[in-house]
């Protein structure tokens, strides 16, 4: 009964932790109205619970947000009397001897999840860079049909592998592979957008019929991971302050409508899907899966703000016309939004 009750809350606070608040202007004016001293506004667990409480206040206000205990701060002063102690009671060749051992210590376990960290962000801008060379020889019309074909196949594979990297780097993998196990792993990672990015790059990457225009969304999310990546490593290379710099300042300034772009263009492309069961170039299968993944991405806090957006301005543009020219269409519309909705 207890973990029953304590798994609804378990699943708001990581779809709490994955919400993307850069790109939420909300979050900037909530933390800039924030009073706490320097010291703590540099604590990761501090930003994090007012994270928390910012997504309890706007998104979610059924999440329960637990007070920051003060006991950790405790318990390290508390650890610190008796060594100190001890370490007066003992000779200086001893304590020079320890007092270096642990610091060796303490530095190798410092290091090395950083140092992983570190390679893990390599691998992933290595891979992201990649699918950005891949796509622009995609999209790019001049380029022959068979290395065209070729390099979007790459792209979509690319991102498979690094949103799939990404995901587990963060996630993990389920603590065991029985049914109710495996259920409250994907509840936690559906919602996320390396996950949707995920099965994006899978959808397109064994679908029959090539859409060039999935390449879009591929090439923002990519181009932002990117700049990203640059602006935090290169900050001192010569190269990257003369010929980078600007062009990442300018992504990272203009993620949100990089953003808008990216959710046009996936709702552009379920259009295009529909369509295309007129062709022969039909895929009855794709077109549930992508309307499925589309409607994912609308009720998800990373992508929904954006898409939901972009609904209302087809929605303003599109009812009145199907009311006053169509209105055989009602019923059908009606339909539709239950499902999307439901």
């Amino acid at each position: 009964m207890g973990e029953e009750g304590e798994d609804p809350q378990r699943l708001k606070k990581i779809a709490a932790a994955a919400y993307d608040y850069d790109n939420d202007p909300r979050w900037a004016d909530y933390w800039s109205n924030i009073l706490i001293p320097p010291q703590m506004a540099s604590n990761s667990d501090v930003v994090d619970h007012y994270k928390r409480k910012f997504y309890q206040r706007f998104i979610d206000p059924s999440l329960v947000v637990e007070a920051i205990s003060s006991s950790s701060s405790s318990q390290g002063s508390r650890r610190s009397a008796p060594s100190s102690a001890s370490s007066t009671t003992t000779s200086e060749h001893v304590g020079s001897r320890s007092s270096g051992t642990t610091a060796q210590t303490s530095g190798s376990s410092t290091t090395n999840p950083s140092s992983m960290g570190i390679d893990r962000q390599t691998l992933l801008f290595s891979i992201n860079a990649w699918v950005l060379v891949v796509a622009v020889l995609a999209i790019f019309p001049l380029i022959p049909k068979n290395l065209s074909s070729r390099a979007y196949q790459l792209t979509f594979m690319g991102t498979t592998l690094s949103s799939l990297i990404s995901v587990y780097s963060l996630y993990g993998k389920p603590r065991a592979w029985n049914m109710q196990a495996l259920q409250a792993y994907f509840q936690s990672v559906i919602v996320t957008e390396d996950f949707m990015n995920f099965i994006f790059g899978l959808t397109f990457l064994t679908a029959p019929a090539y859409f060039r225009s999935a390449l879009i969304p591929v090439l923002c999310h990519t181009i932002v991971h990117l700049a990203k990546f640059l602006r935090r490593n290169f900050t001192r290379s010569t190269l990257y302050r003369r010929y980078l710099e600007e062009p990442c300042v300018s992504v990272e300034s203009n993620i949100s409508t990089l953003g808008i772009l990216s959710s046009q263009a996936e709702i552009a492309l379920g259009f295009l899907i529909l369509v295309s069961l007129f062709s022969r170039q039909r895929n009855v299968l794709l077109l549930f899966m992508y309307w499925q993944q589309l409607k994912l991405m609308y009720h998800a806090p990373a992508t929904g703000g954006y898409h939901r957006s972009v609904w209302a301005k087809i929605g303003q543009t599109i009812l009145p016309l199907v009311h006053c020219y169509a209105p055989f269409l009602n019923g059908l519309l009606s339909a539709a939004q239950r499902w999307w909705f439901r």
